[in-house]
């Protein structure tokens, strides 16, 4: 039989469950562990709160309980209930729900309800209860498959939908939820939905002003330039200020969803706020004099929005409405009326957002002459450097698939770089090669960036010089060796990184490579430790006296090993900012000139890798 085969038998007919499970990038993205906060098994909780928030913003129910383990997710809200006669077809059968009917759901987070039938699919084990005027009906499945269900019986709790789930180990691999990733998908729901209570483990969390509540936590340690300008209207909310950091730092929204990712309605606010601002002073500023160094979050209330994907991050509609106005237009006469208005009545804010204006203006004309030398020195440079190693996809890509699996390594050394880069994926993976230690860029100036030849190389071969929509590379990683220099290296590039272009860090693009410390191996078998418990572990299982090897650089590795610690099942450590993180004091902290502090936190955790190895092995014994 030919291997080319076309005919009846090659076509399948798969039913929903089957298409979710084979497909599940199509529904929620990328899998991930949980180590990273757009991982999947996130996606799936959202999906499950996004329908209790939509109960809510139809005036149903002020509180929503959500409790989560390492592995286990809960939630209950206290809406209307899903119709009790419906319960498993709203979380089984695919085209089943009310978000059709637009009377009932005219601004909601989904459009067709797949977001609960995806996490029913990808969970081990799911269960769905709903309470309605004194009765309840409860279902159950195991991998996407009816197990039990039970209904209607009496029942004297609150109307509301409670949802249990434990996402599918075989699809999600080695995964667990973190708290910090959860509490921020938290606190944005109540910024969006002022006066929802919701109880996180236990904890309240609640917002009276939205977005102006946002913004104050993400400036708390930071100097503004001038209070938060907070304008709202029906269906769109806006809060900005200017602060001196680098960049742009911009929180999007639409329907209650973050759009991470922007969209139409983010592209309308950045073009609003420079139009507005020119009339009003009259005055033809640059597009980036104006955004420069802002900090704002914007909202918007679309009918029937279309995203760019089920996870829904950015936005693709240009009308508010199937027959409504652009999303450019309506933004940008909110813009013309609002903020025109309120400058005009808050004199002092519109002196010192000029003023800002100005000094961005004179350091983007200060620093023409030494971008165009740099750039001129990076062409000439990569004639003949080897510093990178390029790979064949980029983030910038945008019509293919694995542009969200590209991975910029930076590592120091021939011999690191040279395993990784044997090693690595050459479709997706570049290495980035260091020599010796980087500049410790903290407390100057960006002029810097491009005098370093080290720096200036670096963000060519990222490609954000320029603007950050460059970017090249979904995951930018720290390559280092787990000893005192390694760590050193790995915190001089944070600095950079935290100092220059902190909204790589925020948007979830920079990494930290976690590699085994221990090789444990015997003739049969060869197993990599993370850990000294890891180790000790790996003696005890395998017994009979096993050879130890212990990692001290990643040139020990040779790239046969490396190549299964950069595959699939590749470990990566986020570097995020959680709440009330301010990127000034974390500078300040590590890099400043020896505070108190950071000496009482050498003092205090100071252990030597000899003690480690002799409890570790007097453990053992």
């Amino acid at each position: 039989m030919s291997p080319n085969l076309y005919d009846e038998s090659s076509i399948r007919s798969l039913d929903w469950r089957e298409h979710i499970r084979l497909r599940p990038g199509m529904y929620i993205g990328k899998l991930g562990d949980g180590a990273a906060p757009d991982d999947g098994i996130y996606i799936l909780v959202k999906e499950i709160i996004d329908n209790s928030i939509d109960e809510f913003q139809m005036g149903y129910g002020k509180s929503i309980e959500i409790v989560v383990d390492e592995y286990q997710v809960k939630i209950r809200d206290h809406g209307r209930g899903i119709p009790l006669g419906k319960v498993v077809d709203v979380v089984s059968k695919i085209n089943t729900g009310a978000k059709y009917d637009s009377k009932a759901f005219q601004k909601s987070v989904g459009l067709n309800g797949v977001g609960a039938k995806a996490v029913n699919a990808l969970s081990q084990h799911f269960s769905v209860r709903s309470i309605r005027e004194g009765q309840q009906v409860n279902a159950v499945f195991e991998h996407g498959i009816l197990a039990k269900q039970e209904g209607p019986l009496p029942c004297g709790e609150d109307n509301g939908t409670e949802v249990i789930f434990i996402p599918d180990n075989a699809i999600f691999k080695h995964f667990k939820f973190r708290a910090d990733f959860l509490e921020n998908q938290i606190l944005n729901y109540t910024y969006l939905n002022p006066g929802l209570s919701l109880y996180f483990n236990g904890e309240r969390f609640y917002s009276k002003n939205g977005l102006l509540d946002l913004l104050e936590r993400k400036t708390e340690s930071v100097e503004v330039r001038y209070p938060i300008i907070h304008l709202k209207g029906e269906d769109i909310e806006v809060a900005f200020t200017h602060g001196d950091q680098y960049g742009e730092e911009c929180y999007s929204f639409v329907n209650g969803q973050n759009t991470t990712q922007g969209g139409t309605h983010l592209t309308a606010f950045r073009e609003a706020i420079v139009r507005t601002v020119r009339d009003f002073y009259n005055k033809n500023f640059e597009n980036s004099d104006v955004r420069a160094s802002i900090i704002a979050a914007v909202s918007l209330r679309v009918q029937e929005p279309v995203f760019e994907s089920q996870t829904k991050t950015k936005l693709g509609s240009q009308n508010m409405s199937p027959e409504g106005q652009t999303v450019r237009t309506y933004v940008n006469d909110f813009f013309k009326k609002e903020l025109d208005d309120y400058l005009h009545k808050n004199p002092l804010v519109a002196d010192a957002l000029l003023k800002r204006i100005l000094l961005s203006e004179k350091e983007r004309k200060d620093m023409a002459g030494v971008k165009k030398l740099a750039k001129e020195r990076a062409k000439k440079a990569n004639l003949h450097n080897k510093k990178l190693r390029d790979c064949r996809v980029h983030l910038t890509d945008r019509e293919h698939d694995d542009r969200h699996n590209t991975t910029l390594f930076i590592t120091e050394g021939d011999s690191a770089s040279g395993s990784i880069t044997k090693a690595r994926d050459v479709q997706t993976q570049g290495v980035f090669s260091l020599r010796g230690k980087p500049l410790n860029c903290y407390g100057l100036k960006k002029k810097i960036v491009y005098q370093n030849e080290e720096f200036n190389l670096l963000q060519h071969a990222l490609d954000i010089e320029e603007d950050l929509e460059n970017l090249r590379f979904n995951r930018i990683v720290l390559a280092t060796d787990a000893d005192v220099d390694g760590m050193h290296i790995r915190l001089l590039l944070l600095t950079f990184f935290l100092q220059f272009f902190p909204d790589l860090v925020r948007n979830g693009h920079l990494y930290i490579l976690d590699t085994p410390l221990f090789r444990v191996r015997n003739k049969q078998r060869t197993i990599y430790c993370y850990s000294y418990d890891e180790r000790e572990k790996a003696i005890a299982e395998l017994k009979s006296n096993p050879e130890i090897t212990r990692f001290k650089g990643l040139g020990e590795i040779s790239p046969d090993e490396f190549g299964q610690f950069i595959g699939d099942d590749m470990r990566l450590d986020p570097v995020t900012l959680s709440k009330g993180t301010s990127i000034a004091e974390i500078l300040r902290y590590y890099m400043g000139k020896n505070t108190p502090e950071r000496q009482h936190f050498i003092i205090d955790n100071l252990v030597m890798e000899k003690d480690l190895d002799e409890a570790g092995m007097a453990k053992v014994a």
